[in-house]
């Protein structure tokens, strides 16, 4: 099956009283829409970590189109996966647009190829790229930020 799949993954972190995730399988397929839901503390951050090896499970395994994560460069598989941290975690010195072209220069893709996609993707996010482009980060309120920190993820066109 393509797209990420848990199967039996569990998570315990050292002096901790009980397992951050406990036996957890599912699969979100590839082109689907996944959701994960629970109260704090439940695990939904330590699976997604799990996905690009910011965490690796203590047992069980998390399969990317079949393949364990654990059997995968950890740098090269990150490059390769959209990923919008949970506290936006936009550089403040940078503006939207150095922010949003931050993957595609770790890629080697240079500036001049990437000036229509950070334009393409502030649109997609719902930024005017005129308005927003050479702005930072404390200039935009935090439903701003978070999208483009999601135009970020997306910047590398990760499957």
């Amino acid at each position: 099956m393509a797209g990420i799949e848990f199967v039996e993954v569990s998570k315990s972190f050292p002096g901790a009283s009980r397992l951050a995730v406990d036996r957890v399988s599912f699969a979100a397929r590839e082109g689907g829409i996944c959701m994960l839901l629970g109260t704090s503390g439940s695990g939904k951050t330590t699976l997604l970590r799990m996905v690009n090896r910011l965490a690796d499970p203590t047992s069980g395994q998390v399969l990317i189109e079949g393949v364990p994560t654990t059997e995968r460069d950890a740098i090269e598989l990150r490059r390769g996966i959209g990923y919008a941290i949970q506290q936006v975690g936009l550089f403040p010195h940078m503006t939207i647009e150095e922010n949003v072209r931050v993957v595609p220069s770790i890629l080697g893709q240079p500036a001049s190829e990437t000036s229509a996609r950070v334009d393409e993707l502030l649109a997609l996010v719902g930024l005017d790229p005129q308005e927003y482009r050479k702005r930072y980060p404390r200039q935009l309120s935090g439903g701003q930020q978070q999208r483009v920190g999601l135009a970020r993820a997306l910047a590398a066109d990760p499957k």
